[in-house]
């Protein structure tokens, strides 16, 4: 067992750290609250060559039934932001929210696209979120994470590693502790207006309405359309297997309606898929991460 300065537990529901409420347990789920801890815990797994997941606020995983196997490496216990000029800097586990609102009352403006979206700001580093026609690599500075060895590192975003939804971090699986982005002076006024905005759009949309991931696929504008929109024109909305369900209110949400199991979703996920591959030739990006011993 790992002595940290933060919570060890063995055979850890995940269900109850990510937002589709599902999940087995993990091995060891270990949640550090510093970074030194994160690069220990990080270096043993390492030398022992034990499995270590990393894990952010679980707004876009379905970890399997059978749960995981090694360690999960919760970051949000690192939290805390700070306003440095036109810069703000959040550690890994801080609410991408609660920076934007930070962002917000200071009068900086760039951040506010990301308001009202679930999960932590190293894992919408991880993700390059992107919505309302904003994206975290158009804002970003540096993230600093930790290498293999224990080492805190930083890297300067690089304009060539940065794409749709796709981060130079998806292949290196090494923990973020820390990003700083820079911003431009704006009215607190119209950001918070725009935050509302974003946000009583995602109320309207439903995404808070049932544990879900979020957007299940990607958006492919060669597809012509949305993807809730394509799934929608196939009539699959309200399509139920088990305790899942494609939402009857958006194409692109997968529900869990009061029962589901892991297995439910990804087997519905897998119809969905195949239907738009036979009758519209175009095959799906998965958006969610699977996670676990499937």
């Amino acid at each position: 067992m790992f002595k940290i300065d933060g919570v060890v537990k063995r055979d850890e529901p995940m269900a109850g750290h990510t937002s589709f409420r599902l999940g087995g347990p993990a091995d060891l789920y270990v949640a550090p609250r510093s970074a030194d801890d994160v690069g220990a815990v990080t270096r043993a797994c390492a030398a022992a060559a034990i499995p270590c997941f990393l894990l952010g606020g679980g707004t876009n995983l379905l970890v399997a039934d059978r749960g995981v196997r090694g360690v999960v490496l919760d970051l949000t216990g690192l939290d805390g932001m700070t306003v440095d000029g036109d810069c703000v800097t959040a550690r890994a586990g801080s609410s991408v929210s609660g920076l934007a609102e930070l962002a917000g009352r200071n009068g900086l403006s760039g951040f506010e696209f990301a308001y009202a979206l679930p999960g932590t700001v190293g894992g919408a580093v991880w993700m390059n979120a992107r919505c309302y026609d904003g994206e975290i690599s158009g804002i970003l500075d540096w993230a600093e994470y930790v290498a293999d060895d224990g080492t805190p590192c930083r890297r300067r975003k690089e304009s060539g590693e940065w794409a749709y939804k796709l981060s130079p971090f998806q292949s290196m699986r090494v923990p973020i502790l820390c990003a700083r982005f820079r911003l431009a002076p704006g009215d607190p006024a119209r950001i918070a207006a725009a935050m509302k905005e974003h946000h009583a759009d995602r109320v309207q949309k439903g995404h808070f309405r049932f544990p879900c991931a979020g957007s299940i696929w990607k958006n492919n504008r060669e597809f012509g359309a949305p993807t809730g929109r394509l799934v929608d024109s196939l009539g699959l909305k309200g399509t139920a297997i088990g305790g899942a369900q494609v939402a009857p209110f958006h194409g692109n949400i997968i529900i869990n309606a009061g029962n589901a199991t892991a297995g439910d979703v990804r087997t519905l996920m897998e119809r969905v898929e195949d239907e738009v591959s036979r009758r519209l030739g175009f095959r799906l990006e998965r958006e969610i991460v699977l996670v676990g011993d499937w």
